[in-house]
């Protein structure tokens, strides 16, 4: 597996990546708001020029199968967040989004994400990877709430 840096020139193929990766998690939960798959590409345009965001392509098999969003401002105190983190359906459930190399890349402590409470799966992924709840749920609808994980 290898982290590609994405640019602003990718930005179309990163958005597509992302709004197909988030389809299915779109259908089931109606999260028009919050929904990565229901984003325009101009608040993913918005994201890349950010200095403090970082967007890498997950590649393996030699092609892009995902892709993660680091938001990192360099500041000691302040937590890095993965914010989105995502791999293809086809892709899916061969244990590629594995977040060591992100953490790698910009340090191992001091990291924080969130994901939906009932895929139990995406759960069970970020605790094996030393993520603990941190106690913070927030209700999104009356099918989906999104928990918290901090990483020290």
């Amino acid at each position: 597996m290898n982290l590609i840096r994405i640019g602003i020139e990718d930005a179309r193929k990163l958005w597509q990546m992302q709004t197909e990766a988030f389809q299915d998690l779109y259908k089931k939960y109606q999260d028009t708001e919050n929904s990565p798959a229901a984003e325009n590409i101009d608040k993913t345009i918005m994201r890349l020029q950010q200095p403090f965001t970082y967007y890498y392509f997950i590649q393996e098999f030699d092609e892009n199968v995902g892709a993660v969003r680091v938001v990192d401002k360099g500041e000691k105190d302040t937590a890095k967040r993965i914010s989105p983190i995502f791999v293809l359906p086809q892709y899916q459930r061969l244990g590629i989004a594995q977040i060591r190399m992100v953490e790698a890349l910009h340090g191992s402590s001091n990291w924080e994400l969130s994901t939906i409470l009932q895929e139990k799966v995406n759960c069970r992924l970020y605790e094996k990877m030393g993520y603990r709840q941190t106690g913070k749920t927030e209700v999104i609808t009356d099918k989906m709430t999104l928990v918290f994980y901090k990483k020290d």
